[in-house]
């Protein structure tokens, strides 16, 4: 597995902060996505406002959302 370089929550400041809160009120943790992206605040937020379009709405369901995301990990040979 790859090691790369974070911002600790207790570090964190400005945007990475409120982004890294936000993380903590959704999920009780703050996800290892948004850890490892950041350090580069710009891409954190990119991925952020889509995640959130992605699983904040649309026509699937939480569970077809789920069962789409399971299959591809599958099929990319992801364990995550």
């Amino acid at each position: 597995m790859s090691w790369i370089r974070t911002i600790a929550l207790e570090d964190a400041e400005g945007p990475l902060r409120r982004i890294y809160e936000a993380g903590e009120r959704e999920f009780g943790f703050v996800p290892n996505i948004r850890r490892a992206l950041s350090l580069s605040p710009d891409a954190l937020r990119a991925y952020s406002q889509l995640s959130g379009v992605v699983y904040g709405g649309g026509p699937l369901t939480e569970v077809e959302r789920e069962l789409v995301a399971t299959v591809v990990s599958r099929v990319n040979d992801c364990h995550y």
